[in-house]
């Protein structure tokens, strides 16, 4: 992706964020100068990837295939393996009509999607299989909130704003918006997106950029290299 292309996803997405009334945290709009001056005493937000993330999933057309995401919250994995301490996350994120998150499951993550407000979240589901393949003929059991469900192998559930469905490892799941751009919000277990994510394709989480301009805002994905 073109650095200019994502200053202008970030852009739009902030204003979109906005206007649901959704306060962003102080730290969203540290200038990358800013961030490399005092890396030290963000390390917490450096460390645990905290912030903005875009990616088309190493394929080129982010308004087909990708999706947009800022971590607001994230616990630590020693945490979690001790069963003690920052043992969650959460995220807002921007699925835009017809966009596609491509199929793929956790290993580790237990997630809540909740439909924060917008157009219908559509998700496509499938169990996994022995092996972690995607099983194509059993039946899927998810709970949307607190409500068991089951759905037919590659069947589509779809949450109307303020709506939620609960996800553990193993549950396959593609999602996009239907009939319009939905904000979404995700409470889950720590978030490792380095690790943590199996896709049924070969993809790429992050994406290649193309610095064909300054960039207005990080990406976690930038902090490696910037930082």
């Amino acid at each position: 992706m073109k650095r200019s292309r994502v200053n202008e996803i970030l852009r739009e997405a902030d204003s979109y964020i906005r206007s649901f009334g959704y306060a962003m945290p102080p730290f969203a709009y540290l200038s990358p100068a800013e961030m490399k001056a005092r890396r030290g005493e963000l390390a917490t937000i450096v460390d645990r990837r905290l912030g903005w993330d875009v990616t088309d999933y190493g394929k080129g057309d982010y308004d087909r295939l990708g999706l947009f995401l800022f971590t607001v919250r994230n616990g630590d994995a020693a945490d979690l393996k001790a069963g003690r301490g920052m043992l969650y996350a959460e995220k807002i994120m921007i699925s835009r009509q017809d966009q596609l998150s491509p199929m793929h499951r956790h290993i580790v993550k237990a997630e809540d999607i909740i439909n924060r407000g917008g157009a219908r979240l559509a998700l496509q589901m499938h169990e996994s299989a022995p092996d972690g393949s995607v099983d194509e003929s059993a039946g899927v059991t998810v709970v949307t909130d607190g409500i068991t469900r089951r759905l037919p192998a590659g069947g589509v559930l779809t949450l109307a704003p303020g709506e939620s469905v609960t996800l553990l490892p193993g549950n396959w799941h593609a999602f996009w918006g239907e009939g319009g751009d939905v904000l979404i919000g995700e409470v889950s277990t720590v978030n490792d997106d380095l690790t943590d994510n199996v896709f049924r394709e070969p993809l790429g989480r992050f994406s290649e950029i193309e610095e064909d301009e300054d960039p207005m805002l990080l990406l976690v994905s930038d902090y490696d290299k910037w930082l």
